[in-house]
Formats: C-alpha cells, sequence, structure tokens
C-alpha cells in the first residue's frame, strides 16, 4: 500500500523533532528540511500540536515494532530475552543519529500532564511496560510485575546515560544489573 501524504509529511517531520526539539522547530525549520510547503503541512494537521502528536503515535509504533522484533530475532529463551532487551538498547545506543528518548524528551518539553503530547508520551512508556510484564511471566519469574518495572526502569536509565554521555557503556551497565534483578527472583 502506497503511503499517504499525511504519513510521508510525519515521517520526513519526525527525525527534525528528534534532532532539534519540538519547541525550538518552527513550522519554517520544518518547511526548509522536508521541502513540504506550510500550506500541506496545515492540510493535514490544523495545528502545530496535532502534527507533534502524530509524530509521537507513529515512533511509538516503529520503535515498538522495531525493538520487540529485534527481541524475537535473537531466538533467545524467554528469561534471556529479558536480558538481550540492552543488547538492543546497545544496537539503538551506537546509531549515528541517536539523540535519546523522544517521549522522555516530549514530557520533558510538554510538562502538562493533561498535554497530549505527554499523555502519549506516558503512553509510550506504559505500552513498553505491558510488553515487558508479559515477557516477564513468558519467563516464569516469581513477580513478572515488579520486575517489568525494575526493567524498564534500567532502560530508561541507560537511554539517559546513553544520551547524555557519562557512562562508556549504559547498556551494559543496565544489562549487568538487570541481571543481578533477574536471578533474585529466580531464587524467590
Amino acid at each position: 500500500m502506497r503511503p499517504s501524504k499525511r504519513d510521508e509529511l510525519v515521517r520526513k517531520v519526525l527525525p527534525v523533532f528528534y534532532r532539534e526539539g519540538f519547541h525550538a522547530t518552527g513550522m519554517d525549520a520544518l518547511v526548509s528540511e522536508t521541502g513540504i510547503s506550510k500550506t500541506t503541512m496545515f492540510k493535514h494537521f490544523r495545528t502545530k500540536d496535532d502534527l507533534i502528536l502524530a509524530v509521537l503515535r507513529h515512533r511509538d509504533e516503529t520503535f515498538r515494532n522495531w525493538l520487540f522484533r529485534r527481541l524475537d530475532e535473537t531466538g533467545l529463551p524467554p528469561r534471556e530475552r529479558l536480558l538481550a532487551l540492552f543488547d538492543v538498547l546497545k544496537e539503538w545506543f551506537s546509531e549515528p543519529g541517536f539523540r535519546g528518548c523522544m517521549f522522555i524528551k516530549a514530557s520533558a518539553e510538554f510538562q502538562d500532564p493533561e498535554h497530549p503530547a505527554y499523555v502519549q508520551s506516558a503512553e509510550h512508556k506504559r505500552l513498553l511496560l505491558t510488553a515487558l510484564t508479559r515477557m516477564c511471566r513468558e519467563a516464569e519469574v516469581q513477580n513478572p510485575a515488579q520486575l517489568a518495572r525494575q526493567l524498564l526502569i534500567l532502560k530508561e536509565g541507560a537511554i539517559v546515560a546513553a544520551h547524555m554521555g557519562f557512562d562508556p557503556d549504559p547498556a551494559g551497565a543496565a544489562k549487568t544489573a538487570a541481571e543481578s534483578l533477574v536471578a533474585i527472583d529466580t531464587a524467590q
């Protein structure tokens, strides 16, 4: 199926917002970077906030699909797949365009918990937690909900450390901590 002009616009705008931020990127910059006119943008999106929300929804879907596809591709048993999460993150961190988590950035730029960008960012994290909880259940750990929350916190911390560059191997450090948590949960 051929992508619509709206989908094309979202895909072209996403890297600009990811690199420059939401508030710092004006419509003129988006026009310049994407080659798509303001008229076309406003034909598909009533406001810049509507465009931002569409970008966040697209990023949520593509990131989760990529992350869990990569984990499935490892072919590892469920318990080892929990730890492979950090190997997959390391791949992402080493990408040339890595700039951290778009949802952490969005929630920092749009701090009102009622703002649609904040709500979408929180939903992204909730969906990740749901998937990690399911993975923990498949791994037959003692307390899947608790371990999933802990793994998500390690994942988020590793992203921030990778983005800020204050740790030489944030994914490896998070994986080591996760190994301890999985071992403790298994021993209970």
